[in-house]
């Protein structure tokens, strides 16, 4: 019997699946695994992050600041009230290993972030919002209390993996830990964290003054207002809702019998 071969079926080499679902599950598929690659870097890195001493972290960043960053003029009344209130608060933090310095970006966004090396970013948008230096040192007693918890750390490991993220994507150019990727990051905090830095600024508060007054009342205008003030959409989409957090410093205040009034320190640029 003589074998004879049969010529295969036509469109044997072509899938039977539509194109368009096999180049989006291609797309998929390669979306998790590089959002499960990320997820790991981001575990690995915070890790190791926490473990660098604090002296080793305020060598490296000591001079340090964000490429894209426009800060005002150093004879700025705005940036030497808020050094000396920010020196004046960490002072009630016995143990601080931080020498904390203050810039002013020139942005109208209302924002604050606390940044490697014992950087704390202030925006000018924000200084145009609050009315006494009492609500000032409350902003930044919340971000000294970040450091006391080293939850800038953990912000900088996604801020790391965000920074080859864009330098893969975008070049070089884009690769710096600057104000937008700092500002990414940022809105990783949990409630937790959140709260605990809210309760240490609080303190840190009574503690210089004697008393909470308006330590929360730039919160309750922006509550008022639904937040729709010009500028403050970003701080209020990086830290807790302004009304929850306005019950909470109450509630806090109240369990530690700290009196709600005193008299009020006034900003000399106002």
């Amino acid at each position: 019997m003589r074998f004879v071969p049969r010529q295969p079926r036509d469109g044997i080499n072509v899938s039977d699946t539509h194109p368009l679902v096999e180049a989006g599950t291609l797309i998929v598929g390669l979306t998790i695994i590089f959002a499960v690659i990320a997820l790991i870097l981001v575990f690995l890195i915070e890790i190791a992050l926490y473990f660098i001493p604090v002296e080793k972290e305020v060598a490296l960043f000591e001079n340090w600041l964000p490429d894209d960053l426009v800060t005002v003029s150093p004879g700025d009344e705005r940036l030497n009230q808020s050094q000396y209130l920010i020196d004046r608060l960490a002072f009630h933090w016995g143990d601080a290993p931080y020498d904390f310095r203050v810039e002013i970006d020139d942005s109208d966004v209302a924002n604050a972030m606390a940044l490697p090396g014992g950087l704390i970013i202030v925006t000018k948008g924000l200084l145009e919002q609050v009315e006494s230096e009492n609500e000032l040192a409350f902003v930044l007693g919340h971000e000294l209390g970040h450091f006391r918890n080293r939850d800038h750390i953990r912000a900088l490991g996604r801020g790391i993996v965000l920074s080859m993220f864009f330098a893969a994507t975008m070049g070089g150019d884009e690769s710096g830990l600057g104000i937008r990727v700092a500002d990414m990051t940022l809105r990783g905090f949990s409630r937790k964290q959140e709260s605990s830095a809210d309760e240490f600024g609080l303190e840190l508060v009574y503690t210089h003054y004697g008393h909470v007054n308006e330590a929360w009342r730039l919160f309750e205008r922006w509550d008022d207002s639904g937040s729709s003030l010009p500028g403050v959409a970003s701080y209020t989409s990086t830290h807790p809702n302004p009304g929850d957090r306005v019950e909470n410093l109450k509630a806090v205040a109240q369990r530690e019998g700290w009196p709600s009034e005193g008299a009020l320190s006034e900003l000399t640029w106002r």
